[in-house]
């Protein structure tokens, strides 16, 4: 049972060790959305993720015998850090498996923590798996990632936080994967103020705790495809989902392209780096069908590495316009292509790539290609440069590219 003396108990426990993520009202967020939002930065925990509330709480309840035999976990990242961080406070062997899909920086961090760390499998549970195996057969004592009532329990240790900075909040909304963060905060929101509303969030290509709620028990996906891989679990706990069906109010999925629009805007308005798994929150913020609430987004985490970082910010600048390619044919005579770059100037356009290729045709003088990378206001912005190239008399055509 997740009772409030066990989280009371938990908080005792993580005093002295957790950051303190105080609330951070976002002024951007209350205005496109109508209500008043509140982040709760675990970005900014230690080891980056609010997962060391539960991995440090659990390892505390462990007997010495228990602490003697070495510790096994699995987990796509952020459980990992969270496990090797306690573990070497505690003075305990900690061994992670982590899917080979795991960001760089995360592999690196439980590395520096003092753990061991073995890749196995493209998803969480590939890597589950193996953890498993080796628990028995070398008698590890094995730290769930998230189903475990105990864990739980230091993970929903944030609602106390969250009542603290902000006794009136209306709703409260969560990343879920395997469903540790959501049943341990949902439940203590609940025991605190049973009229909170508490929302999951998880993505659309790893909806596996959606799918167990409609279908009244846990259900396993035959795949999962999502670019938050802290959240891509195939099976939720079993252990902890009654607890989810008691207290969670509702479940929103978010598609990824949603996450890489999610992750510029917490660059440009709060200058913060989260990781995708933690940008659920902020994306729904735009699926809550009310206005004038106090909502709180819990930011999960932020380990994520710079090539991650990279990708999402070239997609996200090139979705929304502001970054994109067109190609137009020229003839192929002095001045032409001084003449494109007036036109895009002229409209404030701003060049940042040229390619004037003139083997595209095997006759020359039909036309030479010209394709022009530039920086633009938005997609209302593009829209008129393209139009101005087409009056002009070209056939400019947009280039799709996924790249600056």
């Amino acid at each position: 049972m997740m009772t409030l003396e066990d989280f009371k108990a938990a908080r005792s426990v993580l005093s002295g060790v957790i950051a303190d993520t105080r609330l951070v009202y976002s002024p951007a967020f209350s205005k496109a959305t109508g209500n008043q939002v509140y982040i709760k930065p675990e970005n900014m925990q230690v080891t980056g993720a609010y997962k060391i509330r539960g991995a440090y709480y659990k390892i505390s309840t462990l007997s010495p015998e228990e602490k003697e035999r070495g510790l096994i976990t699995a987990s796509a990242g952020n459980h990992a850090q969270g496990v090797a961080y306690a573990a070497q406070a505690a003075g305990v062997k900690a061994t992670v498996v982590m899917p080979t899909t795991t960001p760089l920086v995360k592999v690196n961090n439980t590395k520096d923590y003092g753990a061991q760390v073995i890749l196995r499998g493209a998803v969480f549970d590939d890597a589950a798996d193996l953890a498993s195996q080796l628990a028995q057969a070398e008698g590890y004592t094995y730290v769930h990632p998230f189903n475990d009532p105990v864990l739980a329990t230091g993970q929903g240790t944030i609602a106390y936080e969250i009542f603290s900075d902000l006794p009136e909040v209306d709703i409260i909304l969560v990343p879920i994967g395997g469903g540790g963060l959501a049943s341990g905060v949902a439940t203590l929101a609940k025991l605190l103020n049973p009229g909170v509303k508490v929302i999951g969030v998880e993505p659309t290509g790893a909806a596996s705790m959606k799918a167990s709620l409609e279908a009244g028990h846990v259900v396993t996906l035959d795949k999962v495809e999502t670019i938050a891989d802290g959240v891509a679990v195939k099976t939720p706990g079993d252990k902890i989902f009654p607890y989810i069906q008691q207290n969670l109010d509702d479940i929103i999925t978010i598609d990824d392209n949603e996450l890489v629009d999610a992750f510029l805007d917490m660059m440009e308005k709060h200058k913060m780096i989260v990781e995708n798994a933690g940008l659920l929150p902020i994306a729904a913020l735009n699926h809550l069908d009310c206005k004038g609430k106090n909502v709180v987004p819990i930011l999960s985490g932020g380990n994520m590495d710079v090539i991650t970082v990279s990708s999402l910010v070239q997609h996200g600048l090139v979705g929304r316009g502001r970054v994109f390619t067109f190609s137009v044919q020229l003839p192929d005579r002095p001045g032409e292509l001084v003449r494109v770059a007036e036109l895009v100037a002229e409209r404030n356009g701003n060049i940042i790539r040229l390619d004037h290729n003139q083997f595209v045709n095997i006759n020359r003088q039909s036309g030479v290609e010209l394709r022009v990378t530039l920086e633009a206001f938005g997609l209302v912005h593009k829209k008129e440069i393209m139009t101005a190239l087409r009056e002009a008399g070209y056939d400019a055509r947009e280039v799709m590219t996924t790249s600056v």
